[in-house]
């Protein structure tokens, strides 16, 4: 067996670059940004109000003019319009471009409108405020987003303001999620009495798709020679193939054999944690890469989330996600030497603490648990005492 932290180091060497594509920008959001983005004007293209109110020119103030004529009313998007002379103003609203010939917004609050007329109502007034000077954010040609960038809501919105239309995105990887087992029906079957439904296949289908990956669902039979053919298919059909049970050492484990057969490299076998100690990985010579996790819902949960996400951020270009820690809120002890992945309930208290509640549950097979859950706790398999108020690092699954 191996550790946590070997198996972790030869998943990340075998991350892969799957190339980019064109995407349209309002369908770009979760994606991975793959190549420079500029601006195509100034940021702002204009000293923009940012205040509803009057424009004056500052001279008035000092000398001493407090009443102002007002020369017009602008809003945003129209054309400026200037005074003519000092005493007059610009009644204007926020977004407005700000005309030549005035230099200072001063908002209503402060402001006395009566027929046609603007009274100052304070003396606290500084030349320039209240505006957002041309190119103050970036300069035209100014690199604003690099490849390697997650697209977010405000992603969107920044390239949406340069007026890029289409993006180029790092092209997600083809993924198969494969069950296997005769003991296994389709959701919508009535089980016997000794048979289950496919969860599995569907909840790692549900962990990819809240990182913007589509994965096909399919099942195979415990049969060598199906097995064997439909790993073949997927071999030359996809990118990854994530597999859910049927690698253990049980007689009717095939697919190791099956893979071996198929030429695919096995880069380790069994792993010191629980759940998942016997997660299988390897990578065939055309690229494609297998993961193997234990037919139990939680080892292949977890497995999922620790193994298989920072697998694909990596591929994707984007930078590792910073450890989260949390402190453990109640003694914990685990005597195999395993790293162990404690289920925990997340809350904050009132010193503003990220505190874990251990959920124990009934093993790897107890996936009920999960839904009351909010990430893993990581205890290292050098102890087995784990105390309260220690700290450790937890991974996520559920917002916080």
């Amino acid at each position: 067996m191996i550790t946590v932290q070997q198996a972790e180091q030869i998943i990340l060497e075998n991350a892969a670059d799957y190339g980019a594509e064109i995407v349209l920008f309002d369908e770009a959001l979760g994606r991975v940004l793959a190549e420079n983005i500029k601006t195509d004007r100034d940021l702002p293209a204009f000293n923009r109000v940012t205040m509803d109110g009057i424009a004056i020119n500052f001279k008035a103030v000092e000398q001493g003019i407090n009443m102002f004529t007002i020369k017009a009313t602008q809003a945003a998007g129209d054309i400026p319009t200037d005074i003519e002379g000092i005493d007059e103003c610009i009644e204007i609203m926020t977004g407005a471009a700000l005309p030549d010939l005035v230099d200072t917004v001063i908002r209503y609050e402060d402001v006395e409108i009566k027929d046609g007329k603007a009274t100052l109502l304070t003396s606290e007034i500084k030349k320039g405020q209240n505006q957002h000077l041309k190119g103050a954010d970036k300069k035209q040609g100014e690199i604003i987003l690099t490849p390697g960038q997650l697209i977010t809501p405000a992603v969107i919105s920044l390239v949406a303001s340069v007026g890029e239309t289409e993006l180029r995105v790092k092209r997600i990887p083809r993924v198969v999620i494969l069950s296997s087992g005769d003991e296994l029906v389709e959701v919508g079957a009535t089980p016997s009495a000794y048979q289950i439904r496919r969860s599995n296949s569907y909840m790692l289908q549900a962990i990819l798709a809240q990182q913007g990956l589509k994965a096909l669902v399919k099942h195979i039979p415990d049969e060598p020679e199906i097995i064997k053919q439909q790993l073949g298919l997927c071999l030359q059909n996809f990118d990854v193939i994530l597999l859910s049970g049927g690698i253990s050492m049980g007689k009717f484990d095939y697919i190791p054999q099956a893979l071996k057969e198929l030429q695919v490299a096995q880069l380790f076998h069994k792993v010191q944690q629980r759940p998942g100690k016997p997660f299988w990985f390897g990578k065939h010579s055309n690229g494609v890469v297998v993961f193997a996790f234990p037919g139990n819902p939680i080892a292949s949960f977890m497995c999922t989330q620790r193994y298989f996400i920072p697998w694909l951020n990596a591929s994707l270009g984007l930078s590792p996600k910073k450890t989260m820690y949390a402190v453990l809120a109640d003694d914990f002890s685990f005597q195999p030497q395993l790293e162990y992945y404690l289920q925990v309930k997340l809350h904050f208290n009132e010193q503003g603490q990220l505190l874990a509640a251990p959920v124990e549950g009934n093993g790897s097979g107890d996936f009920a648990n999960l839904a009351d859950t909010d990430a893993f706790m990581e205890l290292p398999l050098e102890k087995s005492e784990f105390k309260k108020g220690e700290v450790y690092p937890i991974w996520l699954f559920n917002q916080l």
